[in-house]
């Protein structure tokens, strides 16, 4: 009888871990943490799905479908076992976010300004919703680039806010500067909170609480039924090039505090009650864009050009170990068992054993097999000097578009049982076992 019992509540479990909404990173506290066997060893490439943009988007898993967005300005359905199409529907923009799947919708934001909802069996569009438009953050001298005096938006704003969805509301960000929550059956507004910059963090939410970032430098703490402010919080500024400035880091919610990586190089860790400081960790300079990852009493985390893999404790945000991984990443790590995964702008997964402190595996993308060696060093390193010539605007988003041609991985992977998916700038949805 016990053992009836305890498969009942085993089969329970998991029926209601199946009904939740599937979104970015897996959950709407932006967890990262998979059930799944994930890939301890590599075996090969399942199946690859060819799209005619870059895929910054991660994979959503639902249904035995993936769903994702390219910059070719579709969102894609596919199967998840075999790569096959399954639909296709058109935006009038780049899809740069990260779809929500719940109640048979699929919902994702595009540089068109709108948020979609489409049915997740066929694509038909059910209902949009039009925010005020979106944009890139924009300043001047940005980066140290010329023109001094003309505003410039940032080559580096890769991503748009991917929705988070929780108890029939869809939540997410704009770069007109406002948190929105939107009926998900109906797509009517139900509150928007404005902030004072682009917004293009996916919000994390926690029992009754919203948490988001802004490239305003605050980060907020917002009622998730009104939207009225509970607390912010200040990161740090910088008024001469604005590099070290704004949120672009998504934030996780684990053990009753809040984890968010920002442009100012830090790592902050927050009360998730009161907004108090618990520690900041410093990473001398280089951006942190990725969502970090809490396990195991372990905070994970990857940083910009510094190309560093950190993992500290959790509570007190002191260092456990480092791994020196080359090239950038802002790709958010996704973990299964004792096997972190990451993607990095060198075109590579790594698979890294945060048991033994190493890297596992890495695999290499069509673009880094074919653009790799134009674009890296001898020793590993980028070579930013074959992409770049100087900082003048024009010539700093050419470099970027070089550099991306290595196939980078600014997606996050997604582990469903023993297959990891995540996309790529070749253009690619790659299927790993």
């Amino acid at each position: 009888m016990k053992t009836l019992c305890a498969v009942a509540t085993l089969l329970f479990a998991l029926s209601a871990f199946a009904d939740e909404p599937a979104m970015f990173r897996g959950d709407a506290r932006h967890s990262g943490l998979s059930r799944a066997k994930g890939v301890p060893a590599l075996h090969g490439v399942k199946w690859k799905f060819k799209t005619n943009g870059w895929v910054v988007s991660s994979p959503t898993h639902a249904d035995g479908s993936l769903y994702f967005g390219s910059t070719d300005h579709y969102v894609y359905a596919v199967d998840a076992s075999t790569g096959a199409q399954r639909w296709k529907a058109k935006t009038k923009g780049r899809v740069v976010s990260s779809a929500a799947v719940a109640d048979g919708s699929v919902f994702i934001v595009s540089y068109d300004g709108n948020l979609y909802a489409l049915d997740a069996n066929t694509g038909a569009e059910r209902w949009t919703f039009k925010t005020a438009g979106e944009r890139r953050f924009t300043a001047k001298h940005l980066h140290g680039g010329e023109p001094a005096t003309e505003s410039i938006a940032d080559p580096f704003d890769f991503y748009l806010s991917s929705p988070t969805v929780a108890r029939g509301v869809v939540y997410f960000g704009s770069g007109d500067g406002n948190v929105y929550a939107v009926d998900a059956a109906s797509g009517a507004l139900k509150w928007k909170f404005q902030t004072g910059d682009v917004v293009h963090a996916s919000p994390a939410l926690a029992d009754d609480t919203l948490y988001v970032g802004s490239w305003d430098t605050f980060f907020y703490a917002l009622d998730v039924a009104t939207g009225k402010e509970k607390w912010r919080y200040k990161t740090g500024e910088d008024h001469d090039i604005y590099n070290q400035t704004g949120i672009q880091s998504s934030a996780v919610v684990a053990d009753g505090a809040v984890y968010f990586g920002c442009r100012d190089s830090k790592v902050y860790a927050l009360d998730a009650r009161t907004g108090a400081e618990r520690w900041t960790f410093s990473n001398k300079g280089s951006w942190v864009i990725g969502t970090p990852l809490v396990s195991g009493r372990r905070l994970y985390f990857t940083t910009s050009d510094s190309g560093m893999f950190h993992a500290l404790q959790a509570d007190s945000g002191n260092p456990v170990f480092s791994l020196k991984l080359l090239w950038p990443m802002f790709s958010s790590p996704t973990i299964a068992g004792d096997t972190l995964y990451i993607g990095t702008h060198a075109g590579k997964l790594l698979a890294i054993d945060v048991k033994a402190q190493k890297v596992a595996w890495e695999f290499a993308t069509d673009g880094a097999n074919e653009n790799g060696a134009t674009y890296t060093k001898p020793d590993g390193t980028p070579k930013y000097e074959a992409a770049f010539f100087d900082f003048f605007h024009d010539d700093m988003v050419i470099g970027v578009n070089r550099m991306m041609s290595v196939g980078a991985v600014l997606s996050s992977p997604t582990i469903v049982g023993e297959t990891i998916y995540f996309g790529s700038t070749d253009g690619n949805v790659y299927a790993l076992t």
